[in-house]
């Protein structure tokens, strides 16, 4: 599943392809044909993301609410001079949007629907702060410290629940964590208010840089023997995701992997030992 940074990614760049155009729009598919209906034709007005979920804004107070889920996937095509030209969208495309020079493919998303404001509103309210939308970072922050202040289980199943903070997903939770020096396992109540606010400028930062460059680079390229992250390779760009057994990047101690929150954890047992962050 795509994590916050790839739909903070896509809000941008969809908004320079189709941003106050209007939009054409269709369901191949046929599961959305009657959503697609409403739209086509429109202004599109704003893209918005909160964690891993997009919401399209459209001329007539119409908000379209995307999320991709495990298997939902976006196609870009610039539209070439001859429309013939243009690769067709396959049966399953749920919707195509087409602007003046591009057109956007969707297919497999766990969401497709037309909503609204209350139901937008709804959806909002059930997710944490976001690092990377435009709120109030002290105010994000404090709502972050909160959330973990009421939670028992361990730090890294807390950063994977949507409810905590939106957009985290399972690399960024165990690179944040290393980072921070944070052992995974130790309640996310427990965490001391210096450990959280690392924790959440780290996640930030992560998150920001990997919407710029399209991809998660945690690791500082002087680890690795690097000049510049452009300079590492794609097993070099990581410090403990899917290393179990090899040596830590600072540390050169075997790297650990268990089970929380049914998903795998990578983390350092010397770099993040048992308590740290309390």
């Amino acid at each position: 599943m795509p994590e916050g940074h790839t739909i903070h990614r896509y809000a941008r760049k969809h908004w320079d392809d189709l941003g106050g155009q209007k939009i054409a729009t269709s369901s191949p598919q046929g599961r959305f044909s009657s959503g697609a209906a409403r739209l086509d034709g429109r202004t599109l007005t704003a893209i918005k993301a909160h964690g891993k979920h997009l919401f399209y804004r459209w001329e007539g107070g119409e908000t379209l609410h995307i999320h991709l889920g495990l298997f939902g996937r976006f196609r870009r095509h610039t539209i070439p001079a001859n429309e013939a030209d243009l690769p067709p969208p396959s049966d399953g495309t749920r919707l195509v949007m087409t602007g003046e020079d591009v057109t956007i493919y969707l297919s497999g998303p766990t969401i497709c629907r037309l909503v609204d404001p209350d139901t937008e509103a709804s959806v909002r309210s059930r997710l944490g702060p976001d690092p990377l939308d435009d709120d109030s970072e002290i105010q994000k922050l404090k709502e972050f410290q909160a959330n973990l202040a009421r939670r028992s289980i361990p730090i890294g199943a807390a950063l994977l629940d949507q409810k905590v903070t939106a957009g985290i997903g399972n690399v960024y939770r165990a690179e944040a964590l290393f980072l921070a020096g944070i052992d995974p396992q130790i309640p996310a109540k427990d965490l001391s208010s210096e450990s959280a606010v690392q924790l959440w400028s780290l996640s930030t930062e992560l998150l920001r840089r990997g919407e710029r460059a399209g991809r998660i680079i945690t690791v500082d390229p002087t680890d690795v023997g690097a000049k510049r992250r452009s300079d590492l390779k794609k097993r070099e760009r990581l410090y403990v995701y899917k290393r179990q057994g090899e040596p830590c990047r600072r540390c050169g101690t075997p790297i650990s992997m268990s089970d929380m929150a049914n998903r795998h954890i990578w983390w350092c047992s010397s770099c993040q030992p048992a308590g740290s962050g309390a």
